[in-house]
C-alpha cells in the first residue's frame, strides 16, 4: 500500500472525478458513507452524536454524515467553526441539504458557544483535513482542548484536527482521537511515535479512489503488505538440499551474554539456513552445543571475547554480528578485521552497531547492501539526534543512500531505508515484543534469509515481516505480557505458514 503525501492524496481525488467521472460532492457522499457503516458495524448507532465541522471539506464530510446519521433516526447535533466566510462549495451544498433535516446545527464563534460534552456522547471530529498546513490558534485551538478535555470517544474523518501529514506537528494543539478513520491509504503522520497520542486506532476505509492513478505514482514510501510479501517469499522446491540454503557465519555473544548468541542463532536455523555456525567465545562452547546441537562452532582463543575472527571468511554465505558481543578494544579490532576481509552483504546490529558509533571510520567498511537493525537510541549514536520523528527518517534514507546500507529502523512501525531512496514501513506487531532480545532474534532471521539468497532488499522486509508476524502469533497464544523473545522464534513456522496461505 502507497503512503501518500496531502498533495498526491488531493491529486488522487482529481484524477477520480475526472476519469471515473465523479464530482466532488459525490465523492464525499461515499467518504461519509463508508463512516456510515464503520459507526453501524461498531453498533454505536444508538448514541448521541455531537459533529464539530470546519468550513472546508472535511467539514463538509462531517455535515454529509450528520444527514446520513439523522435519516436513521440517530440523535446528532452539529457544531460549525465559524471563520468568516462560506466555506466550500462542497461544504454550503452539504449544508444546504444538512438543513432539511431536522439535526440542529450551532454556530461557535467563541468559547462562549463552546457547550458541554456529555458522558456517552461520541465526538465527531471534522475540523480540518490533511490539507492543513499552520498550527490552530485562537478559538480554534481552545475548541480543540474543550474536546479533549470532554472524556468522551473521539472519532476523526480523515486525520485528527491539527496533526500535519508530512511534517512535526511537535508542540502543536491537535484532537486525541480515539479512532481516526482515513481513506484509501496511510499517511506518514499515522506512523510515527511522536504522534501515537492523537491518531489511536486508525482504520483505513475504502471509497474507490480510481486504482489507475497508482500505477503512474512512484511514491517514496509504501506500507508492507501481505501482496509485497507474496511477491518476495519463495517455497522450497522438492528436491532441495541444505547446501541451497546457504552457509551463515553468526558472530554473538560474550561472558555475561551467551543468551544473545542462542537467541539468534536458535532464530537463524528456525527462518531457514541450511548451515549455521556460531563463533563464540571459549565460555560459549558448552551453552551453544547444549542449547543448539545442529549448529556448528568456531571458538575464539580467549574464554570471554571474540577477539581472533576465523581464517576462512569466503566459504560463508552471510555473516551476521552484533548481538552480545561487547565493545571491548579487542573485539574492535576483531569487528575491524572482519571488515577488512569480507566483501559480502552482512547483518550488523547491537554491539556491532555501538562499535561503529564510537569508531565512524568502520561504517564506510561495511560491504554494499549490508544490513543494519539500529533502535532510535542506536540509531542516534550512529548519525546523530534528529529533532523529531520524520527528519530522523529523512536522516535514515539519506544515510541508507550515502553508505550504500539498508537501514532497518525497528520500532512499533519499522522502517527500512533503502540505498536507492525507497522506503517501507511494516504494518504489524505488537508491544509484546519491546522486551530485549527480540532484536537478536530479528539478527538471525536477517542472516538466515540472506544465507538463502534473498536480495538484501528482499530480507530486509520478509525479515521484518516474519519477525513481527511471528510476534502476532505469540501475543495471540501467550498474550503481550507474556511473551518472551525466544517464543517469536517459536511462532516462525506458523508465520511462514500464513504467508505461503496467503500467495
Amino acid at each position: 500500500m502507497e503512503i501518500l503525501s496531502a498533495e498526491q492524496i488531493r491529486a488522487w481525488d482529481s484524477y477520480t472525478m475526472e476519469h471515473e467521472p465523479i464530482a466532488s460532492v459525490d465523492l464525499m457522499e461515499r467518504a461519509a458513507a463508508s463512516c456510515l457503516r464503520w459507526l453501524e458495524a461498531r453498533g454505536w448507532l444508538e448514541r448521541h452524536f455531537s459533529i464539530f465541522c470546519g468550513k472546508g471539506n472535511n467539514g463538509g464530510d462531517g455535515l454529509a454524515l450528520a444527514r446520513m446519521l439523522s435519516g436513521l433516526d440517530c440523535a446528532v447535533t452539529v457544531y460549525i467553526l465559524e471563520f468568516g466566510h462560506l466555506g466550500t462549495e462542497d461544504f454550503q451544498v452539504n449544508l444546504a441539504r444538512l438543513h432539511a433535516t431536522p439535526v440542529e446545527v450551532i454556530y461557535i464563534q467563541g468559547p462562549e458557544h463552546f457547550y458541554p460534552i456529555q458522558h456517552g456522547e461520541v465526538v465527531i471530529d471534522a475540523l480540518f483535513g490533511s490539507g492543513l498546513n499552520r498550527k490552530l490558534d485562537g478559538v480554534t485551538e481552545q475548541l480543540v482542548q474543550h474536546i479533549n478535555g470532554s472524556g468522551v470517544e473521539i472519532i476523526s474523518i480523515d486525520i485528527p484536527s491539527g496533526l500535519f501529514v508530512s511534517s512535526t506537528s511537535k508542540g502543536n494543539t491537535i484532537i486525541r482521537a480515539t479512532h481516526t478513520l482515513s481513506f484509501q491509504c496511510y499517511k506518514e503522520a499515522f506512523l510515527m511515535p511522536e504522534n501515537a497520542a492523537f491518531v489511536g486506532e486508525v482504520t483505513i476505509l475504502d471509497i474507490g479512489l480510481h486504482p489507475d492513478y497508482l500505477r503512474h505514482l512512484s511514491g517514496e514510501s509504501e506500507l508492507l503488505d501481505a501482496e509485497i510479501i507474496g511477491a518476495i517469499f519463495r517455497p522450497r522446491q522438492q528436491f532441495a538440499h541444505k547446501g541451497n540454503f546457504g552457509h551463515a557465519l553468526l558472530v554473538a555473544g560474550s561472558f555475561g551474554k551467551l543468551g544473545a548468541a542462542v537467541l539468534a542463532a536458535r532464530a537463524c536455523l528456525r527462518a531457514g539456513a541450511g548451515l549455521l555456525t556460531c563463533q563464540v567465545p571459549g565460555c560459549g562452547y558448552t551453552i551453544l552445543q547444549t542449547a543448539l546441537p545442529e549448529a556448528m562452532l568456531q571458538v575464539d582463543p580467549d574464554e570471554r571475547l571474540h577477539t581472533s575472527p576465523p581464517g576462512e571468511l569466503d566459504k560463508y554465505s552471510v555473516i551476521g554480528i552484533g548481538p552480545g558481543i561487547g565493545t571491548d578494544s579487542r573485539t574492535v579490532a576483531f569487528l575491524k578485521d572482519l571488515l577488512s576481509r569480507y566483501r559480502k552483504p552482512m547483518v550488523a546490529d547491537a554491539d556491532a552497531l555501538n562499535i561503529l558509533a564510537a569508531h565512524p571510520e568502520l561504517l564506510g567498511m561495511l560491504p554494499p547492501y549490508s544490513i543494519i537493525t539500529p533502535h532510535p537510541k542506536e540509531f542516534e549514536r550512529l548519525f546523530g539526534p534528529s529533532p523529531d520523528d520524520f527528519l530522523r527518517l529523512e536522516k535514515a534514507r539519506e544515510k541508507a543512500r550515502q553508505h550504500q546500507l539498508i537501514i532497518v529502523l525497528k520500532g512499533h512501525y519499522s522502517f527500512v531505508a533503502m540505498p536507492g531512496g525507497k522506503s517501507y514501513f511494516n504494518s504489524t506487531g505488537n508491544a509484546g515484543m519491546a522486551k530485549g532480545g527480540s532484536g537478536d532474534v530479528l539478527t538471525g532471521i536477517l542472516t538466515a534469509l540472506l544465507s538463502q539468497g534473498y536480495s538484501p532488499g528482499e530480507t530486509a522486509l520478509l525479515g521484518i515481516y516474519l519477525h513481527v508476524l511471528a510476534g502476532d502469533c505469540g501475543a495471540v497464544y501467550w498474550s503481550q505480557e507474556a511473551m518472551l523473545p525466544s517464543d517469536l522464534t517459536d511462532q516462525l513456522g506458523n508465520a511462514f505458514q500464513i504467508i505461503r496461505k496467503r500467495q
